[in-house]
């Protein structure tokens, strides 16, 4: 591995601090770089806040003359909630820029690179372009499709089941894996179910790591306007926010009782089935600058999210059990677990509960 090398790696590293509290804007990290020493670092912490080569520069001071500079975005060109970050690389009078490729933002798509070269400063572009495009994925696709990246969360037995009997809540998976679920729901902005996860669950729907930093903005599907409004959901002790989204025809009552408690209600159109049109319903939430959206539920809104090719991505939590529809349950005990291509095969004992 290069020095060049090594220090896009880094940048990338200091990105990722910002993963909880940045959207909608990207994770950028930034290193400066003079004679081998790293003079710099800085990532962008929040909408609003110094952008990651601000910060670096702030730390290098006027060393930052002659560096070398290593950001994993293509620096802005433009005046937004922050001066261009280009504009302050050039006052520093670094010799080069290293990014891994043109941001697609149609703001900056190519001009940062362009008002860089006209300064004078080197710039090398292509350095870790996958790992950095992977990195913000979710930033990459709302800035193209201007709505939510969305993925699919759903946690099953080996056997396929994602409850274990009808209007039964209890967890399929264990600790670790709701400590994970939680991690993601700080990262994401905004968490959706359907009204019958919602009645028979009755969620909180936030993350519930000791610390958190962020909580997602909780979306209900409720077309009918029919769900008690004792909901947990509908507490206004709960952090963050809770967004009803149902039909016009909903009632007016309904509708007011939510206002009341705090809660955003908002009319969407619904299929001839009755239920919301979904990418209407994602359009909004573009609109509302929420980047993305983890889908918990229940089983008929996920496969009508699956149906209609709006999943980016997919979150399966494989619990050791089986559930069959006798009363007796079996437990898993693993015995192997090997890659078979891109599949992987699974050899365990059974034993009963």
């Amino acid at each position: 591995m290069t020095h060049s090398q090594q220090h896009m790696l880094e940048a990338l590293m200091l990105a990722e601090l910002g993963r909880n509290t940045v959207a909608p804007n990207p994770m950028v990290g930034c290193l400066i770089v003079k004679d081998g020493e790293i003079i710099g670092r800085g990532w962008h912490e929040k909408p609003g806040g110094p952008h990651a080569e601000v910060m670096a520069l702030l730390e290098a001071g006027d060393r930052a003359k002659g560096a070398s500079v290593y950001v994993n975005l293509e620096p802005c060109s433009h005046h937004g909630r922050t001066p261009p970050c280009v504009e302050a690389l050039i006052k520093a009078q670094v010799a080069e820029v290293h990014f891994p490729f043109i941001d697609p933002n149609p703001k900056v798509s190519g001009q940062g690179l362009a008002t860089l070269h006209a300064a004078g400063i080197k710039t090398f572009v292509g350095e870790y372009a996958a790992e950095a495009r992977k990195l913000n994925e979710i930033f990459l696709h709302y800035i193209e499709h201007k709505r939510p990246f969305v993925i699919a969360k759903w946690a099953m037995s080996l056997d396929g089941k994602l409850v274990t009997a009808p209007s039964d809540s209890r967890q399929i998976t264990g600790s670790k894996a709701q400590s994970h679920l939680h991690g993601i729901r700080q990262s994401i902005s905004a968490i959706l179910i359907g009204a019958e996860t919602a009645r028979t669950d009755n969620p909180q729907l936030t993350s519930r790591l000791p610390n958190a930093m962020a909580q997602p903005v909780r979306i209900v599907l409720n077309a009918s306007a029919n769900l008690p409004l004792d909901l947990k959901l509908f507490s206004n002790e709960l952090p963050g926010k809770t967004l009803v989204v149902t039909s016009p025809q909903a009632s007016i009552l309904w509708c007011q009782q939510l206002i009341e408690r705090g809660i955003e209600v908002i009319k969407l159109s619904a299929d001839a089935e009755g239920r919301i049109e979904l990418m209407p319903l994602l359009e909004e939430l573009g609109r509302r600058e929420l980047s993305s959206l983890l889908v918990e539920g229940g089983p008929q809104i996920l496969k009508s999210f699956m149906v209609q090719g709006l999943v980016n991505k997919v979150y399966a939590y494989m619990a050791p059990v089986i559930i069959s529809e006798l009363p007796i349950k079996q437990k898993v005990v693993w015995e192997q677990i090997e890659a078979c291509g891109d599949d992987y095969f699974f050899a365990a004992n059974l034993r009963k509960e």
